[in-house]
């Protein structure tokens, strides 16, 4: 069995986010509010390791020279961190305002020095700051797992503050499953309490977070998202458009899953259907070609239906198992006895996220969540 990986070299978002202009901007900053720092040894030490590192080492690199260069005393090093944050973002935005990512070492080097009972209440402070600069989701984790109780109060807190990113963080900073981030559990019960107080929010960048939030909590219990996201849409307090975004992005998972509960919610019902003629352009697709196919479905019901068709592509691993990954087609309603024919490509290349491997692999035909029909081809 051969293995096939990506050779193309990619967009570098490491090099975008840390390169030499960024780091000597924040060092700039630093110097207007602290004359004695070091600016060119500051910057020639972050510069040095900043090619072979990959994006998270060159935050800690960065932590690491700052702790070097700034005051020893972490409340003076802290001081000087706050007085040269930049201006906070812009509050006329409502959405995709994520600020500027030269600012994440800030909070971690918060998490990695001032992680204390100590300094717990200034630091916490500090995240608040820093987060309407630039968001410091993963570093409030680290103070959710040593002093829980102390850190969800300032997290309620949060949930009430005028600046839609301090708003954020506490959905975001608590979810389970966050990328590039500590996991933290707090439990379901206290995830709710907070997304109670951010669910009816005005701005789509904090309800996408409490999305991504039940998206999480669906994972382990999607009957409990289902539930809470049934009672929000009795209490209205949503509009009926920002709540059917949020049920919509909180369901993504389940509803790849076929989950029947979380698919009844978004009105899409056993599907009663059928599916004829399931044709692939070849049984031999080699990498890099596009493996074509088509198929009929015919409303069998009577009365009108919404069909949410999938396709899944059951990629062959190294040890010879199959893994799943669902693809989006398209939504389509029918009416009693119409028939369409669905007709899709999809070019089987590898990504940095998936080796491929020769062998047999398994297209599946998926609709409301129900497996419709199944073909084999040969990946060559």
């Amino acid at each position: 069995m051969s293995a096939y990986k990506q050779t193309v070299p990619n967009f570098s978002l490491k090099d975008q986010l840390f390169n030499e202009r960024k780091i000597i901007q924040l060092a700039s900053e630093i110097k207007v509010v602290y004359p004695e720092f070091l600016i060119d040894s500051f910057v020639a030490k972050v510069l040095v390791s900043l090619p072979e590192q990959e994006l998270m080492e060159r935050i800690e690199g960065i932590v690491e020279q700052l702790a070097e260069h700034l005051p020893r005393d972490y409340r003076k090093a802290l001081t000087i961190i706050l007085k040269a944050l930049p201006e906070p973002l812009d509050l006329s935005k409502t959405d995709d305002d994520f600020g500027d990512f030269i600012y994440a070492p800030y909070s971690h080097f918060v998490a990695t020095y001032g992680c204390t009972e100590e300094h717990l209440e200034i630091s916490l402070h500090a995240l608040q700051e820093i987060t309407q600069r630039f968001s410091a989701e993963a570093a409030v984790r680290h103070f959710l797992l040593a002093f829980p109780e102390e850190t969800l109060k300032d997290v309620y807190r949060w949930t009430q503050n005028k600046n839609y990113h301090v708003r954020r963080l506490a959905s975001e900073g608590t979810r389970p499953n966050l990328p590039w981030a500590k996991k933290v559990v707090i439990g379901s019960e206290e995830s709710l309490k907070v997304l109670e107080l951010l669910y009816t929010d005005s701005t789509r960048y904090v309800t996408r977070s409490v999305a991504n939030h039940l998206n999480d909590l669906s994972k382990k219990d999607t009957h409990l998202v289902v539930t809470t996201l049934k009672r929000w849409r009795a209490e209205q307090k949503q509009s009926a458009t920002e709540l059917a975004f949020i049920t919509k992005h909180a369901l993504r998972t389940a509803v790849k899953r076929g989950d029947a509960e979380a698919l009844r919610l978004l009105g899409y019902d056993r599907p009663q259907i059928s599916i004829k003629n399931l044709q692939l352009s070849s049984s031999h697709i080699a990498v890099g070609e596009a493996l074509k196919f088509s198929f009929t479905i015919t409303l069998e019901g009577t009365k009108n239906q919404v069909l949410l068709i999938d396709y899944v592509i059951h990629f062959r691993k190294a040890n010879g198992s199959l893994s799943p990954k669902v693809f989006k087609i398209t939504t389509r309603t029918l009416k009693p006895g119409e028939s369409v024919v669905v007709e899709k490509s999809q070019v089987l290349r590898p990504m940095t996220t998936r080796v491929l491997y020769s062998g047999e692999h398994k297209l599946e035909i998926q609709i409301n969540g129900q497996s419709f029909g199944q073909a084999l081809f040969q990946l060559v």
